[in-house]
């Protein structure tokens, strides 16, 4: 299969995984973020370690690629933590919007950190689904306060960079379990001290909730990293916007969330605009293959 492709599939897998998480996160009831932080990436963890062993991965080229591995952890956590937080401190339709900024992010961090060109079909096409989801979550900036938006805007730009620097690791040959593994390491070892000194009680139900969530952002971890080490960010962030539509569906059977025009309308929109983006990128792969094959002929 083109790796294009396999990009595509692994991100829409990975926008389900994260929205199946969602939904034990909510129904974990009120911990601290850093605490459902600590959980989520703890048994991301034990799982990459298991995935690890099962292919015979280990350390490749981890002392190259150290410096990038390091950025890719760092802005991963800031990213998550500032998700958390946003989602405690603003209305959940704001804090949604802001961490969808990051595959935004993620084709501007592919320009500036990769080089890689971003042609004016694609620019338009995730814009267009970043309108859309803007009438779906229906964001009211009139009553954000600045602090808890600003940080969910930082980590939104943050997730950005985190999954551009894995398309990077990608290229020089490290293995997706392991960026996985060494991430959530990281982000175990930075949030442990706060958990030792400011640990909540959790019931055996919420332990189960917290641990079924890891387990389904492992998957939709493993599924990003997988995306974005098969495929440039510019031809497949924008399906990572089929979260929202997930989410939508598991809210109406579990919750009977009923979402309203507005977001019928920008289901439409990313949808649509889903549909122009592979209809442009498969266009234009024939394109080349044509000029390939005119140029075999012409010589």
């Amino acid at each position: 299969m083109n790796r294009k492709y396999k990009g595509i599939i692994y991100i829409i897998l990975s926008a389900f995984s994260f929205a199946v998480m969602n939904v034990f996160v909510r129904m974990a009831g009120e911990l601290p973020s850093v605490q459902k932080s600590f959980f989520r990436n703890l048994v991301a963890f034990f799982f990459a370690i298991a995935v690890m062993k099962r292919q015979h991965i280990w350390i490749t080229n981890a002392k190259a690629n150290l410096p990038r591995l390091i950025l890719r952890s760092t802005f991963g956590t800031i990213g998550i933590l500032c998700n958390f937080y946003a989602v405690d401190h603003l209305v959940l339709a704001d804090a949604s919007m802001l961490s969808k900024m990051s595959p935004f992010f993620a084709i501007i961090f592919s320009f500036l950190i990769l080089g890689e060109k971003v042609k004016l079909t694609q620019g338009l096409c995730v814009a267009g689904a970043f309108i859309g989801s803007l009438f779906i979550i229906k964001p009211t900036f009139v009553n954000m306060d600045l602090m808890p938006s600003l940080i969910g805007l930082l980590g939104g730009l943050c997730s950005g960079a985190a999954y551009t620097l894995v398309r990077s690791l990608g290229e020089r040959g490290e293995k997706g379990p392991f960026i996985v593994f060494f991430f959530s390491g990281f982000s175990c070892l930075v949030t442990l001290p706060y958990l030792l000194f400011s640990y909540h009680a959790m019931s055996g139900y919420q332990l189960c909730m917290l641990l079924l969530a890891g387990l389904a952002a492992s998957g939709g971890q493993f599924s990003i990293t997988a995306a974005y080490c098969n495929a440039p960010a510019r031809e497949i962030s924008v399906y990572d916007y089929s979260q929202i539509i997930f989410s939508a569906v598991l809210g109406f059977f579990l919750f009977n969330q009923v979402p309203d025009w507005f977001s019928w309308c920008g289901y439409a929109i990313i949808c649509g605009m889903a549909v122009i983006m592979f209809l442009y990128n498969n266009g234009g792969l024939h394109v080349k293959k044509k000029a390939k094959k005119y140029e075999e002929i012409m010589r």
